[in-house]
């Protein structure tokens, strides 16, 4: 897996150029599979407010590794866990009353609010007068109010939505009596709006990892690479693979590569999805195992050790989870930890 921090950088740059706020960049989910403390360090350059994670040892790893900027964990606070969260100075997502009550009985260290406008997923319903009104009861002197945000939950296809959500945030705070020092909803797809929604602080993400958003450009980040371990020369009717799901119609050669469902080659792409394979784009044929996948090469003059790329060439990131079914969020995510990672920084 190679990964250009340089891209990376630029992306997020590109992001914060258009909507003119500081950065909250995610990097939850081992960076979307890219190595959240590397990216962490190289987003550093852009000097970005802090960084978003999901969970609790998210936050610990960056911590533990030196990351000084604040780290937001944006998963709702499960009172039980108060004291983890606090020994890794992170700030909390609160998102209902009963753990708002169990921060602020804690002490006073930063958090942030959770507002649901639409989502209907977590947060304090925008809507729900009695609720908000309590909560602003608590909020009214506590001095570790530092930010409320929301998510929009379909920025990229509906705008008239957006605002919508837009309107329904700001009527939530205005019930809570008092507006936080920092405000953010904007995604990387709300961040195609430029500064209409940003706020104080964006949250890209995907975008800053190469995935396609409407009304961005992103450089490509991430290059999955494998090489060939085996090179089969069949004749018509050979079959490939767990269940022999592909039958050559005609003699052809075959390459395996050393690279399977185990390091986050998605199952699904047996028999649709493709490579690249000295400077050809392949298909992808049999069943996907475990530890390999195996090509059509056709008469090409393959061999052991030639190398293949999986996306990030001739076949993108979002071209490969199109055809696996999916997106390029989960094509990321599911890398395997077996994957070596390496990073490539010229800047």
């Amino acid at each position: 897996m190679d990964v250009d921090l340089d891209a990376i950088v630029r992306n997020a740059r590109s992001f914060s150029a258009l909507t003119g706020v500081p950065l909250l960049p995610m990097v939850k989910a081992d960076g979307y599979g890219l190595g959240a403390v590397a990216l962490a360090r190289a987003l550093t350059a852009l000097d970005p407010w802090g960084f978003g994670v999901a969970t609790v040892d998210e936050a610990r790893e960056l911590f533990l590794n030196g990351i000084a900027q604040p780290i937001v964990v944006l998963s709702p606070l499960v009172p039980a866990m108060v004291d983890l969260v606090a020994t890794v100075a992170a700030r909390p997502s609160i998102s209902d009353y009963g753990a708002l009550q169990a921060w602020l009985g804690h002490g006073t260290s930063p958090f942030h609010l959770e507002i649901d406008t639409g989502m209907n997923r977590s947060g304090f319903r925008w809507d729900d007068v009695a609720t908000l009104a309590a909560a602003g009861n608590l909020l009214a002197n506590a001095t570790g109010w530092e930010g409320a945000y929301t998510h929009f939950h379909s920025a990229e296809r509906d705008p008239i939505n957006c605002a919508e959500q837009w309107r329904r945030f700001q009527v939530a705070l205005g019930a809570l009596g008092r507006r936080p020092p920092l405000l953010h909803v904007a995604s990387s797809a709300v961040g195609a709006y430029g500064a209409t929604y940003a706020a104080d602080l964006v949250r890209p993400g995907i975008h800053v990892y190469g995935g396609f958003v409407p009304g961005l450009d992103a450089i490509p980040v991430a290059r999955l690479s494998a090489r060939v371990v085996g090179v089969r020369r069949l004749g018509r009717g050979d079959t490939v693979g767990y269940d022999a799901t592909w039958t050559a119609p005609n003699a052809t050669t075959v390459a395996t590569l050393g690279i399977g469902y185990a390091d986050g080659v998605h199952r699904s792409l047996s028999n649709v999805g493709a490579v690249e394979l000295l400077g050809q784009r392949l298909r992808i044929v049999g069943r996907i195992s475990m530890d390999h996948i195996t090509i059509d090469a056709g008469d090409l003059p393959v061999s052991i050790g030639d190398v293949a790329t999986i996306f990030g060439g001739l076949v993108t990131l979002d071209e490969q989870a199109a055809l696996a079914g999916t997106i390029s969020y989960e094509l990321l995510t599911a890398l395997g930890s077996r994957l070596p990672r390496i990073y490539h920084r010229a800047e």
